[in-house]
């Protein structure tokens, strides 16, 4: 099976890092031995448009990309697998992407609203990454649902709470993001997002 994941932008170092990060990932999520083949895509419409052409040539695939806004509530309702993130994706200003044919809706997966939501959910792993000079309580309070917060709130909080690092430069996604999405505890994740929850249930599924 393979997953074809938004991030990576247009340079193989990057892409690189971003298989090792989800890689890392799933593989603390329990699925070492077993794990997808990680395709990193760069932008989000070219994970899309490379899904595609892999259910058309017959692969078993997965997609997961940012929501980039929330869902609405209709979306997700009953059980996780019966969700459906294609009509988010559908009705998004800038996506207005069609469910492809051979697809169901446990084929499509979102980083809600985007995977820098998955590092607030184990500030613990970021202070030690980022070390002196960490602001752990520059991040959204815990109890904030990690899913709710605008993806420019996210980044700014990132922002403020890196901005005094002695050792490392304030949060940069080409710099750190795939590091820290090999860090994180994927049980914490799972915990905070029910929407990373059923992506790693569906990959454990499905493996």
């Amino acid at each position: 099976m393979k997953l074809y994941v938004e991030g990576g932008g247009d340079s193989k170092s990057l892409k690189t890092a971003c298989r090792q990060g989800f890689s890392e990932f799933l593989r603390k999520a329990g699925l070492a031995g077993r794990m997808p083949k990680i395709v990193a895509c760069g932008s989000r419409k070219n994970a899309y448009d490379s899904f595609c052409t892999a259910l058309e040539t017959g692969e078993e695939a997965l997609l997961l990309v940012d929501s980039e806004s929330p869902v609405d509530a209709r979306l997700q309702t009953g059980e996780a697998a019966q969700w459906k993130p294609w009509e988010h994706l559908r009705a998004r200003q800038g996506d207005q992407w069609e469910k492809p044919a051979q697809a169901a809706h446990a084929d499509c997966h979102l980083m809600v609203q985007c995977m820098e939501a998955w590092f607030l959910a184990d500030g613990e792993a970021l202070a030690v990454f980022f070390g002196q000079g960490f602001r752990k309580n520059a991040l959204p309070a815990k109890e904030n649902p990690i899913e709710a917060i605008p993806k420019g709130q996210i980044f700014d909080a990132l922002a403020k709470a890196t901005q005094n690092c002695k050792t490392k430069a304030s949060y940069g996604k080409a710099d750190h993001a795939f590091k820290l999405l090999a860090l994180v505890s994927p049980a914490a994740v799972m915990q905070a997002s029910p929407w990373a929850r059923r992506f790693v249930e569906t990959v454990s599924a499905r493996a």
